[in-house]
């Protein structure tokens, strides 16, 4: 990119808010595995119900993933962002009314349409138009936003036990960001407009291995046209690898966020309040984590910010595992510094990878591989615990770290050859 289009006002303008919707993709997701050890009490269910309302989210987001490329095409990443990020915020203010496990799970219906078109929206504007070190940071800000709720909820459990304060407030704040997307509208037009033929440039891999490759499939596609088939996607080579790799980070992150507290509580018998905070050490580790790879993404590079994370993430998950007491929280924040790079890596890499005109198609379906494993393995997860004990948490995210390390070096060979 250059200086002076970096400089550029409107620019700048844009970036600002893209960082605030960052913000608010990660303030919804850690309410419900904070407040879940006293929510599920009030509403008179099994803890293993939590599972119930992270399938039905996971659900409508790996609908909406999917037509998220036919989505953005038509309407722009601008739109799509606005009207997804208002879903979310109906349906938190919904959540906030529920009275019974029922409603929260009808809640969770738009909650999972909207994340989803909009996560896919957003990063692969961010991939196709900005640097690795701005994929980091606006992923460190989706931390912020995750990192603040759980504090939120902390609060308001610690005054009356009154979750919903914690979702009516995070609500009203996503009804105040929809306004200023909706304001924003025209910026998106104009910087897509003083920013020509600069997307290749900022797609390409900082990994020096990958670089004349990524030039390679970048001039194959410079002529490429527009809609790219589920099944036309699926059969470009590593594909299936990148996949399963987004399925065991995001199952890893999830399983971490959803059950972190209720681990806390029933294994090892800290406070629901205080379970609350030091849970969220999780989230923090992921914000800290994404913002100190920015500051040197660009010479490392995507291939080994993916493997040195999945590395740490293992190691984090070991010393939980160990009965050390208090010092078990580090390796939770450990964990989640690891788990830092990962997805935004991954995310960047994909027009270097696969090339610009497949990378909306291939993110959308990232997504949906991503909340496959969001769906699938924290309810899993549930159930298993419920016959086995939380005790087995910290090997369950050990197993989901080493497929991911798996599947994103298998990639790595498959490119090379």
């Amino acid at each position: 990119m250059s200086p002076r289009r970096e400089a550029s006002p409107v620019y700048l303008l844009l970036l600002a808010i893209i960082y605030l919707a960052f913000i608010s993709l990660g303030l919804p997701d850690s309410l419900v595995g904070a407040g879940w050890p006293v929510m599920h009490e009030d509403l008179g269910v099994p803890v293993s119900y939590a599972g119930g309302i992270t399938f039905i989210i996971a659900v409508g987001t790996i609908v909406s993933s999917l037509a998220s490329e036919r989505l953005t095409r038509r309407l722009g990443a601008g739109v799509v962002t606005a009207v997804s990020v208002a879903a979310t915020a109906v349906a938190l203010l919904g959540f906030s009314t529920a009275t019974q496990y029922w409603m929260l799970c009808l809640w969770a219906i738009p909650y999972g349409l909207g994340a989803g078109a909009v996560d896919a929206a957003l990063n692969n504007y961010v991939a196709l138009h900005y640097t690795a070190r701005h994929m980091n940071w606006l992923h460190s800000f989706w931390g912020v936003g995750a990192s603040i709720s759980p504090f939120v909820m902390s609060l308001a459990l610690s005054a009356d036990g009154n979750w919903p304060a914690a979702y009516r407030a995070i609500g009203l704040l996503q009804i105040g960001l929809t306004v200023v997307l909706v304001a924003s509208g025209p910026l998106w037009r104009r910087v897509a407009a003083i920013r020509p033929g600069e997307a290749a440039q900022e797609a390409v891999s900082a990994d020096p291995a990958a670089a004349a490759e990524d030039r390679a499939v970048e001039s194959v596609d410079a002529g490429a046209h527009t809609h790219v088939s589920l099944l036309e996607a699926l059969r470009i080579p590593g594909v299936t690898s990148v996949l399963l790799a987004f399925f065991a980070y995001c199952a890893f992150e999830q399983t971490a966020m959803l059950w972190g507290a209720t681990f806390f509580v029933s294994d090892r018998g800290f406070g629901a309040s205080s379970a609350a905070s030091f849970g969220a050490l999780f989230v923090l580790g992921l914000t800290a984590g994404r913002f100190l790879c920015g500051f040197f993404a660009d010479r490392v590079g995507d291939r080994a910010l993916i493997r040195g994370g999945f590395l740490l993430g293992a190691v984090g998950s070991l010393i939980i595992a160990l009965p050390l007491g208090p010092v078990s929280f580090a390796g939770f924040a450990l964990a989640g510094v690891g788990a830092a790079p990962v997805y935004p890596a991954i995310i960047h890499s994909t027009p270097a990878n696969f090339g610009r005109r497949n990378s909306q198609a291939i993110i959308g379906i990232q997504m949906a591989a991503a909340y496959t494993g969001t769906t699938v393995m924290p309810p899993l997860f549930g159930v298993i615990s419920s016959r086995v004990g939380l005790w087995l948490l910290p090997f369950y995210l050990l197993a989901l770290a080493a497929l991911g390390l798996a599947m994103t070096e298998r990639l790595n060979g498959i490119k090379r050859a």
